[in-house]
């Protein structure tokens, strides 16, 4: 089998493409994540809040996962320019110098060399020659039940370059005519007979313009038959149909073969099973494609396109109708005998209606309870005649009959419950039973579905050797259209696939490369996925997975979380106020009073200490006043600038029951008290000595 490298270059772009998506998301995500942790550090040097720690490390492993993606898309191209680098012998021949600009598409062409059979062929066909006889026959014959004007195999044929030719001087059979019948058929070099040896047919067709309606299969003629070729037509005997054909959008791929009836004689056409592939795009990409039939001795049979298996199967078991009749039959004779009781239930024999059983009983009737509700207009119409119509101008009585103005809404009963007679609701009936039916019981004489007996196939057969089929003396084209222009090339029939594989090397195989490499640079980037993705649907989840997840995780940087940097903003600090996380110990508050007290040497500081009940460290107050207010000779404002003092001494003095260290210690830190408002006192010409030494006893 032809190797599929020759295909990898042009797969290799969207991949690349992709690739490069990739590494571009990819750094563009790295460098959003390092601004803002950029960010977050300078305004936080020593404390980074959890949630921007979090949305980082989450931020960071979206890299990552791009970049694992990224290596994967990687080794998927490095894969394909293995694939490609398989190729190079091929595309050598595609080379050229560069010439002037005017010879440049000629030049670029390579040049056509015939291929060469390297084994024995039945048929080998290049159109190395511009002349069609003697070797191709033109069909004279006209079509049976047909008008007259269209009954007549008069499609043209000529060998010609194609209209977008890959290669210098390769020719082949062109279908020219549109919405005609053609017809032309050669005869093999050696008849083929099925004698143990497998059949294999191979050619190529080009759908240059597309394809809207009309076939481009081969049929190989049966010996016995094809005698005149002259009348080659749809009446012909032919032993084996092959090759696709399309109408609207059913696309097929054919391989028929005609069965003889061991008994009566009698030929059947059996159609084998639809391939497993697609093969939309044979129709409509404009190129040439190669395909191959090979039937085995053990009755299996292959089908490839592009040297690719599409279909497979058994001539015995894969195919409409089956080769072989089944053995029994249904009797055509036997009819239900009119005794056959097929129900399964009858109703009860014995059941008998109940007395109080009444079928004259509505299902529904009217309630007798319902009154009309409260502001029903009874003599008020839902419609009215509108009184802002006028009668038209042009309005003839005589022809058009009295003119009446159009109804409109009643306003009134707009806001009323309802308008007009009102008459009661129905219910249903409670005595209400319906027609009485008997219950239904197992039919003693049910004997089933009634089927008709089976008998002995009186045609029966059985052919476990189908692969014999009739010879094949000749090869035919017989074909409708409604698209012209159909390119045909490369026939080959033989008994060896390796020789059709060397045929098809040395000739389609150069030709794809070089319809690739020529059409590659016009090619556009969807057209290049989806042939990428023809041969490899997988492709598409890798293309969606690079495409998809980046612009989430864009639209995730740019959008949805954009109001995290007011939060951080928040939490940024901007002065010197304290924050409830950064609340300054006892020495940190000791350290600030002393500086405060080196600045100003005026203001008086008293400090009285408090105890904690639990016995936890004392905590100082201190509540500052100026001298100029110490001074101020009123004695009531001094009473009560004592009566706080005296109330937090009062305080202090409270111990806690239970806790006797505490007792013994009240009258001690009394005194330090004392002791420091009388060394705080006399500081005010000296302030710098006394405030440093200041201590707190702890308990």
């Amino acid at each position: 089998m032809l190797s599929d490298g020759s295909t990898s270059r042009v797969m290799v772009l969207p991949v690349r493409v992709f690739t490069n998506i990739c590494i571009l998301t990819t750094s563009l995500c790295t460098c959003l994540s390092a601004w803002e942790l950029l960010e977050i550090y300078s305004g936080f040097p020593l404390l980074i809040t959890l949630f921007s720690i979090e949305k980082y490390r989450m931020k960071l492993l979206s890299s990552r996962i791009l970049a694992l993606l990224l290596f994967t898309l990687i080794c998927l191209s490095r894969g394909q320019d293995d694939d490609v680098g398989d190729d190079e012998e091929a595309e050598e021949k595609l080379e050229e110098p560069n010439e002037p600009e005017e010879q440049q598409e000629k030049s670029f062409k390579p040049e056509y060399k015939p291929p060469k059979p390297s084994g024995d062929v039945h048929f080998a066909e290049s159109f190395d020659s511009a002349d069609l006889e003697p070797r191709w026959i033109v069909s004279e014959a006209k079509k049976d039940d047909t008008d007259e004007a269209i009954a007549k195999y008069d499609g043209k044929w000529k060998i010609e370059e194609a209209q977008s030719n890959s290669l210098q001087g390769d020719m082949g059979l062109v279908l020219k005519s549109r919405a005609k019948h053609h017809a032309i058929s050669a005869r093999l070099d050696s008849t083929y007979r099925f004698s143990g040896k497998p059949l294999v047919v191979q050619y190529e067709v080009k759908f240059q313009n597309g394809m809207e309606c009309g076939g481009a299969y081969v049929k190989l003629l049966t010996a016995e038959t094809a005698t005149d070729l002259e009348t080659f037509g749809d009446k012909m005997p032919y032993t084996i149909m092959f090759g696709p054909d399309k109408c609207g959008m059913d696309h097929k791929l054919h391989f028929i073969f005609r069965h003889k009836h061991p008994l009566k004689g009698t030929f059947e056409e059996k159609h084998a099973k639809k391939p497993s592939g697609k093969i939309e795009t044979y129709f409509t990409d404009k190129k040439s494609h190669l395909y191959t039939l090979v039937v085995f001795p053990d009755n299996t049979f292959e089908i490839f396109v592009d040297q690719e298996m599409v279909n497979s199967g058994s001539l015995l078991e894969d195919v409409s109708p089956a080769v072989n009749p089944p053995a029994e039959i249904v009797d055509p004779d036997d009819k239900k005998p009119s005794n056959w009781d097929e129900r399964e239930k009858i109703p009860d024999p014995d059941a008998e209606k109940p007395e109080d059983w009444d079928e004259s009983e509505p299902e529904m009737i009217i309630d007798t309870d319902a009154t009309m509700p409260e502001g029903w207009l009874e003599e008020e119409s839902e419609l009215m005649d509108d009184p802002d119509a006028e009668r038209p101008s042009d309005w003839d009585d005589e022809m058009d009959g009295e003119w009446e103005p159009p109804k409109i809404n009643n306003p009134k009963c707009e806001s009323a419950p309802g308008c007009g007679e009102w008459t009661p609701p129905k219910i249903k009936n409670p005595k209400y039973k319906g027609k009485w039916k008997a219950p239904k019981i197992d039919n003693p004489e049910y004997k089933g579905k009634w089927k008709a007996r089976t008998i002995p196939n009186p045609d029966f057969f059985e052919d476990k050797t189908p692969y014999k089929m009739t010879d094949i003396s000749a090869i035919g084209l017989e074909l409708w259209t409604m698209t012209e222009d159909i390119y045909f090339d490369n026939f080959i029939i033989t008994d060896d696939k390796a020789v059709a594989d060397q045929w098809a090397e040395d000739s389609w195989a150069i030709k794809r490369v070089a319809e690739q490499s020529s059409s590659g640079s016009g090619k556009s980037l969807v057209d290049a996925i989806v042939d990428a993705t023809n041969d490899r649907p997988w492709l598409w989840a890798v293309f969606a997975v690079v495409v998809v997840l980046p612009m989430i995780l864009i639209i995730v940087y740019c959008c949805v979380n954009r109001d995290s940097s007011a939060k951080i903003e928040d939490l940024k600090k901007k002065t010197d106020e304290p924050s409830p996380d950064d609340e300054p110990t006892e020495e940190e508050k000791t350290e600030e009073n002393i500086e405060e007290n080196d600045k100003k040497p005026t203001e008086e500081i008293i400090e009285d200490a408090d105890k904690s009940a639990a016995g936890d460290a004392a905590t100082t107050a201190r509540k500052r006043k100026t001298k100029s207010a110490l001074e101020q000779p009123e004695k009531g404002e001094e009473k009560k600038a004592e009566q706080p003092e005296k109330g937090e001494e009062k305080e202090a003095e409270q111990p806690e029951k239970g806790k006797e260290k505490e007792a013994g210690n009240e009258a001690n830190d009394e005194g330090d008290a004392e002791n420091e408002a009388e060394q705080e006192s006399t500081s005010s010409n000296s302030p710098r000595k006394s405030p440093r030494k200041k201590t707190v006893r702890k308990e």
